[in-house]
């Protein structure tokens, strides 16, 4: 999918809320009453049922139509407020008083990730209407219902395709203890369910500073098609510490997403996850990546197909481990420069473990690039 900052995914439904909206005159009120707004807060956007209010105090009624926990926040012309965190299903009010400007509007969970992935809309609030001033302030309103409708996603938006090469030092990570355990304690809580297998990986899991040196290259073209679409070709081959050489063929997406877990449509290019955004797992530090992608891949051991399900994630992201002993070295890594790859391999669901430590492979090539393919792929 699209970067998600730059560009929203938007549903039919979403599409029409969004017109349905603009095409309303803005939210007027006689003195001493209140406006009100209702909100809808989900994967990853925000809905309001009027973009154009009249100045006075209004009442924001808050959805979280989500499945994940997310919060509301107004900011502009001097005010800066925010409900509590909203879990799923439930919902919150915050009643403010605004004056005329153009406020942003957003969910400011996770340092602002959530709003980076595209949960960011604008509210314009114009004048009250006065005698004698109805022509200029009926042409406001015109302005404001214009501006509005401009920020509506397109529906249809071009193909954006990366090539990445593998270089640098190869190590495989190997299972350990989780470096930042005290880090991740807050934002686990959030993972519900998941909640005792994460704290289960905080103690022996695939995220530790328990490494190996090892040979091996990985290069992959992944095109970001929107929602549907995505797809990925790609070839890693690499020998373990154990002297096994693996080679993985990847050459379809996954795309069914799962709380907590997008997988924006298969591919993903510009992407701030991890850590403490409360997107995908918190025992990777904060990070940005220029693509992410789940795949499904045939996997190989020495020669010998393992399975034709192998489960595969793979970033080009922030720089998480230090040269050296390539320990991890950074809770949040989101401002280092962005030439890790990264390549996580696991058995589908059902399926038996890999004949590898902890039954799961992770490989990192420590300089690695992304470029634009020089002929990017045909649209279907």
């Amino acid at each position: 999918m699209m970067p998600m900052q730059a560009i929203p995914h938007v549903t039919v439904a979403g599409a029409l809320f969004a017109v349905l909206s603009v095409a309303l005159p803005p939210a007027g009120r006689t003195p001493g009453n209140v406006v009100a707004v209702d909100a809808k807060l989900s994967e990853w956007k925000v809905e309001l049922s009027a973009p154009t209010i009249a100045a006075g105090t209004v009442t924001f009624t808050v959805v979280n139509a989500g499945s994940i926990p997310h919060a509301f926040e107004v900011e502009g012309q001097g005010i800066e407020k925010e409900t509590p965190v909203i879990q799923p299903g439930a919902s919150a009010a915050l009643t403010l008083t605004l004056k005329a400007g153009t406020y942003e509007v957003y969910c400011p969970v996770g340092a602002d990730s959530h709003k980076m992935l595209g949960m960011d809309t604008h509210l314009t609030v114009v004048g009250a209407k006065s005698s004698g001033s109805s022509r200029n302030s009926d042409a406001d309103m015109d302005r404001s219902h214009m501006a509005a409708m401009s920020q509506t996603p397109a529906t249809g938006s071009a193909v954006q395709a990366i090539e990445v090469t593998s270089g640098g030092p190869v190590i495989q990570i190997l299972p350990g203890p989780f470096p930042f355990p005290d880090s991740a304690a807050d934002v686990i809580k959030q993972f519900g369910p998941e909640q005792p297998g994460l704290e289960a990986q905080i103690k022996n899991g695939p995220y530790s500073n328990n490494v190996a040196r090892i040979s091996g290259t990985f290069k992959f073209t992944a095109w970001d098609k929107g929602a549907t679409r995505d797809s990925v070709d790609g070839v890693a081959e690499f020998t373990t510490q154990d002297g096994a050489r693996w080679k993985l063929v990847m050459d379809r997406v996954q795309t069914q997403d799962v709380p907590h877990h997008p997988r924006f449509g298969g591919v993903i290019l510009g992407l701030y996850y991890h850590g403490n955004t409360g997107v995908h797992t918190p025992l990777v530090p904060t990070i940005r990546s220029d693509v992410a992608l789940w795949a499904v891949a045939h996997l190989y051991r020495n020669d010998t197909l393992v399975t034709d399900n192998a489960q595969v994630h793979a970033m080009l992201l922030s720089r998480t481990r230090r040269d050296g002993d390539f320990a991890l070295d950074c809770w949040d890594c989101s401002k280092n420069l962005i030439d890790e790859l990264q390549l996580q391999i696991t058995p589908a669901a059902g399926e038996p473990k890999f004949d590898a430590p902890g039954g799961f492979l992770f490989v990192n090539w420590e300089k690695s690039s992304g470029t634009n393919p020089a002929a990017p792929q045909a649209e279907e």
